[in-house]
């Protein structure tokens, strides 16, 4: 199936790309059912971190609280006050809320333990620094969780490599990526425990579809 640019007239001015993100990982959870070992469950994951309610709710509990419950020695009712201890340090910032568009496969017979994600990179998670900071982390604590993941970026808009910048993390390079990482690609990270020697990461890069894109 050709991929379209979603991003720029005319394929956005018919179909946005959070349309193509929002169904995608839906699409490859019915794919990926067939072919999973026995035991293996997948799901999509799709969280849109601009569009977000909070609901808060109250309730009446049945029993009475329980300093209600506690008597002083007059027999009256001794209410006790707890007070949170002050923070050592408040500061003002603005923590990103990113889009996740994410399919999840778990090993349903070990307690459902993640053990692979493919993650479609948005474009909130490639506008700003602390943004791709943010998804390199996340990635980057993935792995440490011997999870595999896999990074789709089709994101026209924002010229960013998110797996360069997972490499100049962990202080490494990939000559695949060349001179220019190119900002379309798909990458798949595993991580490998040894014993007694430091952990490995097998990597499958493959390179912009460019050329899959009408214009």
């Amino acid at each position: 199936m050709p991929l379209r640019d979603h991003f720029r007239p005319p394929v956005e001015d018919r179909h946005s790309w959070d349309e193509l993100h929002g169904m995608w990982p839906a699409v490859i959870v019915q794919q990926l059912f067939p072919i999973l070992p026995a035991g293996y469950v997948a799901a999509p994951r799709v969280h849109v971190g601009s569009a977000f309610e909070i609901v808060v709710s109250t309730y009446e509990r049945d029993e009475p609280a329980r300093e209600e419950m506690a008597k002083d020695k007059n027999g009256g009712i001794a209410v006790a006050t707890w007070a949170p201890p002050k923070p050592t340090l408040t500061l003002e910032t603005e923590l990103p809320d990113q889009d996740e568009y994410e399919v999840r496969v778990y090993d349903a017979r070990h307690g459902r333990r993640l053990v692979a994600a493919i993650d479609f990179a948005s474009p909130s998670n490639k506008d700003r620094p602390k943004s791709r900071r943010a998804f390199v982390a996340k990635v980057a604590a993935l792995l440490q969780r011997d999870v595999s993941v896999s990074i789709v970026d089709v994101v026209t808009i924002r010229q960013f490599n998110l797996y360069a910048d997972l490499l100049e993390l962990i202080g490494r390079t990939d000559p695949m990526l060349g001179a220019e990482p190119p900002a379309l690609y798909a990458i798949t990270i595993r991580g490998r425990k040894r014993a007694g020697k430091r952990p490995l990461l097998d990597t499958w890069f493959h390179r912009s579809w460019d050329t899959c894109f009408p214009r």
